[in-house]
């Protein structure tokens, strides 16, 4: 019941997605303040106690968990029950847990592109992903009726709804998310080796580009440590295409290219104002990431 899972919560309360809300979670802190906030109608002690009879399941877990969750719920899921998740890895994740679930379970994984640097409970807003995409990842015989139901719940939030193999969706987040997300550890932990000798000039005089690599640098660490070893190749895949490219940029400032440098610039810039027409960012300060419930 971190970010994902409690703003889940809060949005399938506030719209009426369902008869009755479950949690668990492993820690008890957590079950504690999810009961005190009221986000859910029940908080379950164990995984089991919490999908025993439930139509839907949602796995809101760091991805290198998902296989013994699904094995600790295998024998409490009600046939035609519906499990999904909402991990950045999907290949992992479908070896992980379909030979954990019964004849008669249905898995549909699950990803929404959104989120914040915050985690626990008390992160989570109903409104997080409404304008998002979530992307759909059903197996080989999934039946339609269960992609259906998955795909209807996650439009009810506001979300907008893309299917592919999770084969081509990691290839496609290893880009987009998760090495910017390496680049972004990387250089902020070789700020951090700095900062004796700048005596400590790095973090105060932060500019805005380093503030931004910080945001997404604080996120959840055990989340982002699963996420770089659970999709692996596909990670050095890309950052074997950035090594090369960035290889080419090195060369053109040393070489005091500027129109090499110019027509790279021009070009990236287009995409920023692509990426804001398309309603997945705005040019606030904020990012607007955080809109108003």
């Amino acid at each position: 019941m971190g970010l994902i899972g409690s703003s889940l919560a809060r949005a399938a309360q506030r719209l009426n997605l369902a008869g009755q809300l479950v949690a668990a979670d492993a820690s008890p802190q957590v079950r504690a303040r999810v009961a005190e906030l009221g986000l859910v109608d029940e908080v379950a002690a164990t995984v089991a106690d919490a999908v025993r009879g439930a139509d839907y399941v949602i796995l809101c877990v760091p991805v290198g968990a998902c296989g013994a969750v699904a094995a600790e719920m295998r024998d409490a899921l009600a046939p035609g029950a519906i499990v999904s998740d909402v991990g950045s890895v999907k290949g992992s994740v479908v070896a992980q847990v379909q030979p954990q679930l019964p004849p008669g379970v249905h898995f549909v994984p699950a990803h929404p592109v959104a989120g914040t640097e915050h985690s626990g409970p008390d992160a989570g807003f109903a409104s997080l992903f409404h304008g998002r995409w979530c992307i759909l990842t059903p197996p080989d015989g999934a039946d339609q009726g269960a992609v259906d139901k998955v795909r209807a719940f996650w439009e009810a939030l506001g979300s907008m709804v893309e299917a592919m193999s999770p084969q081509h969706h990691d290839l496609v987040l290893a880009i987009t998310s998760h090495v910017p997300h390496l680049i972004a550890y990387n250089i902020v932990g070789t700020a951090a080796d700095l900062e004796e000798v700048t005596q400590s000039e790095v973090i105060k005089f932060s500019a805005g580009g380093f503030r931004d690599f910080t945001r997404i640098a604080a996120s959840d660490p055990t989340m982002w440590r699963d996420v770089f070893l659970n999709n692996k190749d596909a990670v050095l895949e890309m950052l074997g295409r950035f090594s090369e490219d960035l290889s080419t940029l090195q060369r053109a400032i040393r070489w005091g290219d500027g129109d090499a440098l110019f027509n790279l610039f021009t070009r990236t810039r287009a995409i920023r104002r692509g990426i804001i027409d398309l309603g997945q960012e705005t040019p606030e300060p904020d990012f607007g990431r955080r809109k108003a419930d």
